[in-house]
């Protein structure tokens, strides 16, 4: 199998379906992503398009829980959409995820021939002029806005949706109103959101959020999810692990 990983690349295996190749100089799978894919609400006959790809995991994830029929997984920097369109193959999901090296502020349903009903995302959450660069262009394009900030996720977003449609998002708690108020200028109600603690004694680290295109006002804040327990920052919450099991919130 170490045949179809390039110097640069390791293979991982994230659960017992997928085997995940990632760059050794990109971002690697973390938390935000497998709650996110957790958060989704499942459509089986739904289509669905991932903005801000990376190595494809949360499409991957959502695919092998077969949570939608078909999902379109876009990814700007070509390095990473070759990542994905292996990954897919490597994981036998050719018929459920369709790969696109694509810019999401280009990106429109006229690309794939009809609205769809679920975008999601794990986008950059950093301003482009703020932190450290990174050594590696691949991280730094990764975790900021220098390939579109988050009104241009949810503008795209709102181009590819049906009415009715919903537009999912992992972001950090400290930036929630840049999210809010990109979803609202473009026509999408946040209607369900979800903090998420290290343990009951700490800040929150991030925030999903699920909006509605064309909804009217009003939304749910569920209970906090406390990933750890206080006691022992090791051990998962029993909440967390039933999470974690089951890929559902």
């Amino acid at each position: 199998m170490n045949s179809i990983l390039l110097e640069n690349e390791t293979l991982t295996s994230v659960n017992e379906n997928i085997n995940l190749i990632q760059r050794k100089n990109g971002l690697t799978f973390g938390t935000d992503a497998f709650l996110l894919a957790s958060f989704l609400k499942e459509q089986r006959n739904g289509v669905a398009v991932e903005l801000g790809g990376g190595t494809g995991i949360i499409s991957l994830l959502c695919a092998t829980k077969e949570k939608y029929k078909k999902i379109y997984c876009a990814e700007i920097q070509s390095e990473f959409a070759d990542v994905i369109e292996r990954n897919v193959k490597l994981n036998s999901l050719e018929e459920k995820i369709v790969p696109l090296c694509t810019d999401v502020r280009e990106l429109k349903s006229a690309n794939l021939g009809y609205e769809v009903d679920v975008v999601f995302s794990n986008p950059p959450y950093m301003k482009s002029d703020s932190g450290k660069k990174n050594e590696h262009d691949e991280k730094f394009i990764a975790r900021h806005e220098v390939c579109g900030d988050i009104n241009d996720f949810c503008a795209c977003a709102k181009r590819l949706l049906k009415h009715g449609g919903f537009f999912y998002c992992v972001w950090r708690p400290d930036r929630l109103v840049d999210l809010v108020c990109a979803m609202r200028e473009n026509n999408l109600e946040p209607k369900e959101m979800c903090f998420v603690h290290a343990n009951t004694k700490s800040e929150p680290s991030m925030v999903l959020v699920k909006a509605k295109k064309g909804a009217a006002g009003g939304a749910v804040i569920y209970e906090p999810l406390f990933l750890n327990e206080d006691d022992n920052p090791k051990a998962l919450t029993e909440r967390a692990k039933k999470i974690y099991e089951e890929c559902n919130f």
